[in-house]
């Protein structure tokens, strides 16, 4: 994507189904659940960069020996940084004590993070500052070996504050208003309460208070907390949480916004939040890959068994459409077809754009993730193509020669990898135009391949806020003097702010919303943006259920095909010689293209959750009144 945007975090869970001495034999070496750990989360690095964690439950341990490990790293290559610090110190160990490496036992017992349970979490910082205590994931730690929680998601909560005034009603004083701490506090605290109930059942059967421990473990309802637990919540979430005893869960919101897969076999349980990561990692077939249900919770108990439990009740789903457009890898055999489509459905759309005229057209894309997009634009158009060679065929068949048809056959489809994305340009300045001009270089292109009579089409996967297109792409692609230049989107316009992950929580920021409000001017049509906001400040003190997304009135006076040329002409500079056009792809085609994944609240306002509603409203508040905030 051409404009940079934070989004999303992966899960990483393993449980390991047999004893280590299996794995020691079978695959030779006792990190076997490590290793595998490792891989998860490095081929989930697209869903994170500012920070990695790790956790590691041993089961079975005595009293005395430490049984959870946690790493965690903000470093400019976390993931790496983390596992470095976890061979470091286990080569330490073994270098001290290499009588160990044979013994598994004494192994277990006496190397931190070698166990049975694992949790991983990669990071992007959508909410509080990048600081190492921001860094999943979480501890919440206990005496009491079941009440320790460990939970990593990938979430984010519309209705922060509610969840945390309900945790200081109930007498608690939670550290800080974060989605993870007051999360875990809340499931921390239904924990609570169990394990006392339990415990007290055990002393009423007679069971002595050290009896009692592994009577609690194998009773311990996970569903029922995580019931209670998740009764306000509002977002999209995939949450994995580990009690200190070795019960695990992966929860999913009741809309099934944020992904969430699962494996399982004899040897091992393992979620993900993508499909192909476990595919690789433990060499399965797709259809071995399940997806964790809506509102459901997948619970491993600490005996091994796994359940699927209802939490919630599931809503219309409403999956992220941004995961197969761009954030997701695209190795899943489903995702890689759909975004081959989202370029085959948009070719229509680029045709009228350059008059049919594919002889004098080069096709490229933005690297890197718009490629797939790229190939199903190129497969479409040589279709057209072949068509139209066909009916010339058929049209002059009595008259056509072997030459002529030599050079009807000669014409091919155009394609050039003229974008080329150059290594991370560092902004060392911080004047303005300083700054400006160092963008302007974050791509360069190739010369020699483009003729002053050719259109440049130019396939990008989304076009979010425009900076990039304004101050690099459209400026470079000039400089190879094509007579029109063509950018496409694979994604509708961006029109409304994200609350559920992706880091767009301005409406300001968006460059669809600045065209339309460029356009009420133009046609003196401003008092609707007066009327939106009167109607939004109405609904401030309003219950989430009852708020109404108004905002949309802000873009009901325009064609979609208005308001992408008017983004077309705020990103085009002064200077640039070419045409310029900017095609967006139709919401009624994404729908086609990504059938599972129907979320689409970004484009339409349509919000899965109430809470959604809440935010578009506070969002075009502070946009009104000049308030640089953020909506929730």
């Amino acid at each position: 994507m051409s404009d940079a945007l934070k989004h999303e975090c992966g899960i990483a869970l393993v449980r390991l189904l047999k004893p280590l001495e299996y794995y020691k034999e079978k695959y030779g070496t006792a990190f076997y659940g490590i290793q595998k750990m490792y891989l998860m989360m490095e081929k989930q690095h697209n869903r994170g960069q500012d920070g990695a964690g790790f956790a590691s439950i041993k089961l079975d341990v005595e009293p005395g020996e430490r049984y959870i490990s946690r790493v965690r790293s903000n470093h400019s290559q976390p993931i790496q940084d983390v596992f470095k610090q976890i061979n470091e110190r286990i080569s330490e160990e073994l270098k001290e004590n290499p009588e160990l490496a044979d013994n598994i036992k004494e192994l277990k017992a006496n190397i931190p993070y070698i166990g049975e349970l694992f949790l991983g979490h990669v990071r992007y910082g959508t909410f509080g500052k990048n600081s190492i205590e921001s860094v999943h994931p979480f501890l919440r730690q206990s005496n009491w070996m079941h009440r320790n929680l460990i939970l990593a998601g990938n979430f984010n909560m519309t209705n922060v504050k509610e969840l945390f005034q309900n945790l200081v009603e109930l007498g608690q004083h939670p550290k800080e208003m974060a989605d993870t701490v007051t999360v875990m506090e809340k499931i921390g605290h239904f924990l609570d309460k169990e394990v006392m109930q339990l415990y007290q059942d055990c002393k009423a059967e007679g069971y002595s208070k050290r009896e009692a421990s592994p009577v609690i473990a194998e009773r311990l309802d996970l569903a029922k907390i995580l019931t209670r637990s998740a009764k306000n919540l509002d977002g999209g979430y995939a949450m994995a949480g580990l009690l200190g005893h070795g019960d695990a869960f992966v929860f999913r919101d009741p809309a099934g916004i944020r992904p969430a897969y699962f494996y399982q076999d004899d040897e091992v349980v393992v979620v993900a939040s993508e499909r192909p990561v476990i595919q690789t990692v433990f060499n399965v077939p797709f259809e071995s890959v399940k997806e964790i249900d809506p509102g459901h919770a997948l619970i491993i108990k600490k005996s091994g068994k796994v359940t699927m439990n209802q939490i919630l009740e599931p809503t219309v789903k409403k999956a992220c459409s941004f995961e197969r457009i761009y954030f997701s890898r695209g190795s899943d055999a489903e995702i890689y077809q759909e975004r081959k489509n989202l370029g085959k459905l948009i070719l229509p759309a680029v045709l009228e754009s350059i008059d049919s005229d594919t002889d004098n057209t080069v096709f490229s894309y933005i690297p890197n993730t718009a490629e797939t997009s790229f190939y199903g634009l190129v497969e479409a158009a040589q279709d057209f193509l072949n068509q139209r060679k066909n009916n010339y065929i058929l049209e002059n068949r009595n008259t056509l020669t072997a030459e002529t048809l030599q050079e009807l056959l000669a014409v091919k489809i155009r394609t050039e990898k003229v974008a080329i994305k150059d290594a991370k340009l560092r902004t060392f300045i911080t004047e303005d135009s300083s700054r400006d001009d160092l963008v302007a270089h974050v791509y360069d292109v190739t010369y020699g391949v483009i003729k002053p009579e050719d259109n440049l089409v130019i396939i990008d996967d989304s076009i979010v806020r425009g900076t990039t297109l304004k101050m690099s792409i459209i400026k470079m692609m000039d400089r190879l003097k094509p007579k029109r230049i063509v950018i496409v989107s694979s994604a509708p316009q961006i029109r409304y702010p994200d609350c559920y992950g992706i880091d767009m929580a301005k409406l300001e920021g968006l460059v669809a919303f600045r065209a339309a409000l460029d356009l009420l001017k133009e046609r003196n049509l401003y008092h609707i943006v007066d009327e939106v906001y009167a109607k939004c400040k109405a609904q401030e003190n309003y219950a989430d259920t009852d708020v109404v997304n108004y905002v949309t009135a802000i873009y009901d006076p325009f064609t979609p095909e208005e308001i992408s040329d008017r983004i077309a002409e705020m990103l085009s500079s002064p200077e640039i010689n070419a045409e310029v056009k900017i095609i967006f792809q139709k919401v009624e085609d994404l729908h086609i293209a990504c059938p599972k994944n129907l979320g689409d609240w970004y484009f339409t306002g349509d919000y899965p959750t109430p809470g959604g509603n809440r935010v578009v409203n506070r969002a075009f508040i502070n946009f009104y009144e000049g308030k640089n905030a953020r909506a929730y």
